[in-house]
């Protein structure tokens, strides 16, 4: 009920972005926020604002929650067709948002491949998308080096994001790895101290 006072706290601990979960109850079994509050966000924060579209069809979504003010929009290969994928991503940048694209665990790296010279930022999921507080899959460790060394080959401006069960130990494994976007939810938001995070 204070998200203002933990946005701008997460600020002041170090942050530069933040990760904004949306979900439809479709594509993952739980539901969360809009894209009124993305626009609100957007009112009261500077911080980068990541928002991760896990909901089916995302084309049909995409130009709104642009238009709210995501500065990156990242959308599941698992959610859409390949063509309607692809028509989401070159939408995103249309609209002058940097568009990224998602793969769930059981997703191989491949999946992503056609598409990693048309993103500004791949999120590998380290958990199974859909709720909080997970534990990390650390066998996703392979598909984050595999994908770094692709992108670092074709588009070396791609940022590679974790997300799922990051955490104070985690995150030397998922950089060494070669990512460098990491997303901690349950673990700093439930650190005694956030700024040693």
């Amino acid at each position: 009920m204070h998200f203002h006072e933990d946005m701008d706290k997460t600020k002041a601990d170090g942050a530069k972005w933040l990760h904004v979960d949306i979900m439809d109850g479709h594509f993952v079994p739980n539901m969360s926020f809009g894209y009124a509050w993305v626009k609100s966000m957007r009112k009261i924060t500077d911080l980068v604002l990541d928002v991760h579209l896990m909901i089916d069809t995302p084309i049909k979504y995409a130009e709104e929650f642009c238009k709210a003010g995501a500065d990156y929009l990242t959308i599941h290969v698992e959610a859409d067709t390949p063509e309607n994928v692809m028509a989401t991503l070159e939408k995103i940048r249309s609209l002058g948002v940097k568009p990224g694209i998602v793969v769930k665990p059981k997703t191989p790296a491949e999946a992503i491949a056609p598409y990693l010279d048309k993103v500004d930022l791949v999120l590998v999921m380290t958990v199974e998308p859909g709720f909080g507080g997970q534990k990390f899959m650390a066998d996703q460790m392979d598909k984050v080096a595999q994908l770094r060394e692709w992108v670092d080959d074709i588009n070396p401006d791609c940022h590679i994001e974790v997300d799922g069960g990051v955490d104070a130990n985690t995150c030397a494994v998922c950089k060494e790895s070669g990512a460098d976007v990491l997303v901690a939810g349950s673990a700093y938001f439930k650190a005694t101290d956030r700024t040693a995070f």
